[in-house]
């Protein structure tokens, strides 16, 4: 992909240490980081996101980090213009620009692109939009979860036009949406005319550990964001002037903090949920990155991990 000449990428699961070896790679790089995360956009939350500190944004320039209101919403698309707006800056400024982070799906429409559908059928599209209006909302988003569930459990009924484009693409192209995501990478992205877009030539470094390191990487953090604060960050959250947005009100352990205030329970039980979910995450973190075979592997924990980032990045065939 145009824009991103000469950045780098360093990804990993949560909790494998990012962020601390990114600020090393940044000064050595002269670099200013991207985060490549969909949380971290969000004002107001800072812990249990991981959010980068005041002190170490002073220390090394951040971008796409306390950007949005919690209130609203966020799509790839979006992220990834933002991206490139950022990248030109940086260039500008004679620096490089580091993308950290572990959202999968943004990892991947960075080196992939986005699926960019068929043109809007303005008669269909017209047609869907009066069906919406004469049987309502909810019969809509049914017939998108008749034909393509994941996507649909991720729309709100209300959320009308992303509910028509969605079904604007079944009807088009025979698939839902959700399977062309799922596939710029693979045969079914290749349609007559439309060949398989290469990754992009980002030279990318995703850090490993051995699943027992970080499971329990994973249960020690979760025990220091909540005695950071993290419940009094929710609880704040939730007297905003203004609800949580679908995508904040997703985000990994918010979820369960605002169920714990909104309808009570066990304590315990709570922070067992945040652990098992986090560790859910990590699993499905390093399927996507199994999946995305530029990724070079390097292991967390080496005593000369940044070393051997730098060695990867310097070495990476698609280097530009």
């Amino acid at each position: 992909m145009s824009g991103f000449a000469s950045a780098v990428i360093l990804t990993g699961p949560t909790a494998s240490g990012k962020s601390a070896v990114a600020l090393e790679l940044a000064e050595r790089l002269n670099a200013e980081i991207i985060a490549l995360d969909s949380m971290t956009v969000y004002r107001g939350m800072d812990i249990g996101t991981a959010k980068p500190s005041v002190a170490e944004r002073t220390r090394v320039r951040h971008h796409l980090v306390d950007v949005l209101d919690p209130w609203e919403s966020l799509t790839v698309a979006w992220w990834l213009e933002q991206a490139k707006a950022a990248c030109a800056a940086i260039a500008a400024r004679g620096q490089r620009a580091m993308f950290v982070g572990g959202t999968p799906f943004y990892l991947k429409a960075l080196l992939h692109g986005l699926f960019p559908g068929p043109p809007a059928d303005e008669t269909l599209r017209q047609a869907l939009e009066a069906e919406a209006a004469l049987r309502g909302n909810a019969a809509l988003h049914a017939r998108l979860a008749a034909v393509d569930p994941k996507t649909a459990a991720r729309l709100h009924p209300n959320d009308v036009r992303r509910v028509v484009r969605a079904l604007e693409v079944y009807i088009l192209t025979g698939q839902p949406i959700s399977a062309w995501q799922q596939t710029w990478d693979t045969a079914a992205f290749a349609a007559p005319g439309r060949p398989v877009p290469p990754p992009a030539p980002i030279p990318a470094v995703v850090l490993e550990l051995p699943r027992p390191v970080l499971y329990e990487r994973i249960h020690r953090r979760v025990d220091a964001m909540l005695a950071a604060g993290w419940l009094e960050e929710v609880r704040r959250l939730r007297e905003l002037p203004r609800p949580l947005s679908r995508e904040a009100r997703q985000a990994l352990g918010y979820r369960e903090l605002l169920a714990y205030l909104e309808t009570g329970g066990d304590w315990h039980h709570t922070v067992e949920q945040i652990r098992t979910h986090t560790r859910q995450f990590a699993k499905r973190q390093l399927t996507w990155f199994r999946h995305l075979p530029t990724l070079v592997p390097v292991p967390a924990d080496a005593a000369d991990v940044v070393e051997q980032i730098l060695r990867a990045w310097e070495n990476s065939p698609r280097r530009v």
